[in-house]
């Protein structure tokens, strides 16, 4: 079961439920992925909701080992969510608003 007062989500993939979380490690993890120099810059990056399929895949990787499980990048690229794409984007949403704060991350995308 999930705690969301320490910033953890639940969420479905390959069919079995995972918990994440971006620990401070994670976090730092991220920084350095995405080339930011402090959490600021990390969370102005975030809030546009321009996120691409990669940096999808790199926000649930780092949240999938801040929550305890030990997978590398490549297993988690070939993971399924409910939902297909969205499902993805629904995850990194919540995972982001536990995390920070932040607003529906679904609410900056452009309607098609």
């Amino acid at each position: 079961m999930v705690n969301p007062y320490r910033g953890e989500v639940a969420a479905r993939l390959d069919g079995r439920e995972w918990t994440l979380c971006l620990t401070l490690g994670a976090l730092a993890e991220l920084e350095t992925a995405f080339a930011a120099d402090n959490l600021s810059d990390l969370i102005a990056r975030f809030s546009t909701g321009r996120l691409s399929a990669r940096d999808m895949l790199r926000i649930i990787h780092a949240g999938l080992r801040g929550g305890g499980h030990c997978l590398s990048e490549e297993d988690v690229a070939e993971m399924r969510a409910d939902g297909g794409a969205a499902g993805f984007a629904r995850i990194v949403s919540e995972l982001l608003t536990a995390t920070f704060g932040m607003p529906d991350m679904r609410e900056k995308q452009p309607n098609p």
